[in-house]
């Protein structure tokens, strides 16, 4: 083979080997492209409205796609479980997404607090339990700011007087239970029907008492009270006649002149 014939295979090898080398340059950035996008897509939080409900998504591993949120605390999953918007305006969070879930909870805090807020001022215990559901989702986001931690923990003490309330019809209910239970085995023949005689006999007494407060106190100091009425005002007396006079803006009363003797000569 002639030098010519060696200079030009020596060309060709050497523009084959930079192709090659180009081309695997550009398939490695290229899998790092897909890489990268990949591991942002996956820490990826974005919100989805569907059939009512705004449903939070993540991205999976992989370039572009998400699936609904899976925690894998199970403590977690009632608080990014889907949420009833109710006629809530969520276009705004519909067209975001969210690269840390700490930006997710900041986002979802405030509709959260919308859906709660009226339910806790009702006096229907039913829409207060609705309101206290969405207020302990609030309770399980902890990337909140301390702004609205603290509108948590005001709201929280706003319902508190009706958890308290619910807690003393709850031990009425239970007393009356137990009490119950005594009786049924106390008037039966087993072989506790002895001592529960003696626990009835030592508590019931105290327990009607307790019962017939918890109930006073659920039923009746809980309900409205009535405005203390005003008390009638005195009748205010004439002020006193100053000595030796008339009273002060009373005309002085004319004398009266005595009647002429009859016997007596002009």
């Amino acid at each position: 083979m002639n030098a010519a014939g060696q200079q030009g295979f020596g060309y060709r090898a050497k523009r084959t080997f930079t192709r090659l080398l180009v081309f695997t340059l550009i398939l490695g950035l290229g899998g790092l492209v897909v890489f990268f996008r990949s591991q942002l897509n996956a820490r990826t939080f974005t919100l989805a409205l569907m059939d009512g409900q705004l449903v939070v998504m993540k991205g999976r591993n992989a370039p572009a796609g998400a699936l609904p949120y899976r925690p894998g605390d199970p403590r977690l999953a009632d608080a990014y479980a889907p949420i009833a918007v109710e006629g809530q305006d969520v276009t705004a969070l519909v067209q975001r997404s969210f690269t840390e879930r700490d930006e997710l909870d900041r986002a979802l805090f405030p509709l959260l607090e919308a859906l709660a807020r009226p339910r806790i001022a009702s006096d229907e215990p039913a829409r207060v339990d609705q309101g206290l559901y969405y207020l302990r989702r609030a309770e399980k986001l902890s990337g909140i700011t301390e702004e609205q931690r603290l509108t948590l923990q005001k709201l929280m003490t706003d319902v508190a007087y009706y958890q308290a309330r619910q807690k003393l019809e709850d031990a009425r209910r239970l007393v009356s239970d137990a009490l119950t239970q005594l009786r049924l085995a106390a008037e039966s023949e087993s072989r506790h029907a002895r001592s529960a005689n003696q626990m009835l006999s030592t508590v019931s007494p105290a327990a009607r008492d307790l019962e017939e407060a918890l109930r006073r106190a659920v039923h009746t100091l809980s309900g409205p009270q009535e405005a203390p009425r005003p008390a009638p005002e005195a009748p205010v007396a004439p002020p006193p006649a100053p000595a030796g006079g008339t009273p002060e803006g009373t005309p002085p009363t004319a004398p009266v002149p005595a009647a002429p003797d009859s016997g007596s000569s002009p």
